[in-house]
């Protein structure tokens, strides 16, 4: 060993020591938690509790929605089928999706239509699965009430005949 022996650390000095390293760590911990917070005062709304709940809502609402429209029976009763099929049916029947035929397709329709209307208003109602696709209950939408649907299933025999 050399000649030179190490000095004692004292309990003053270790402290000093000590408080001199934490005091750069503590400030640097004091301005990133100022920093958050500074953000999130900016971006929810800082301390009105109904803003941070509302913005907290708004990040969590789904990117989209389906709305589905209704067609409720005019001031004589009558249900608009053209208006069912609009909000809800095209969705298939204009495309042909889930093997659905297509509105004015004579050649698809006509087999179907040849069962007769109660057959079709008890598949649009109650579902179907056939040879050629699927035709969920009520076009998929539950809130459709019979006459709707049976005004929906008149409106698009009435394109296809």
């Amino acid at each position: 060993m050399s000649g030179h022996p190490m000095e004692k650390t004292t309990l003053t000095q270790f402290l000093l020591a000590l408080v001199g390293a934490l005091i750069p760590v503590l400030i640097v911990a004091f301005l990133i938690f100022k920093l958050v917070m500074g953000i999130m005062a900016t971006h929810v709304g800082g301390d009105d509790p109904k803003a941070v709940a509302e913005e907290i809502a708004k990040r969590l609402k789904p990117v989209g929605e389906v709305a589905i429209g209704e067609a409720k029976p005019d001031a004589a009763g009558v249900v608009d089928g053209k208006k069912v099929f609009e909000s809800i049916c095209q969705a298939c029947h204009a495309t042909g999706a889930a093997g659905a035929p297509k509105v004015g397709d004579k050649s698809a329709w006509g087999p179907r239509i040849g069962q007769g209307k109660d057959t079709l208003f008890k598949h649009a109602t109650a579902g179907f699965t056939g040879k050629s696709g699927t035709m969920p209950a009520k076009g998929g939408n539950p809130a459709l009430s019979d006459a709707e649907i049976k005004a929906a299933v008149d409106y698009m025999v009435g394109l296809s005949k």
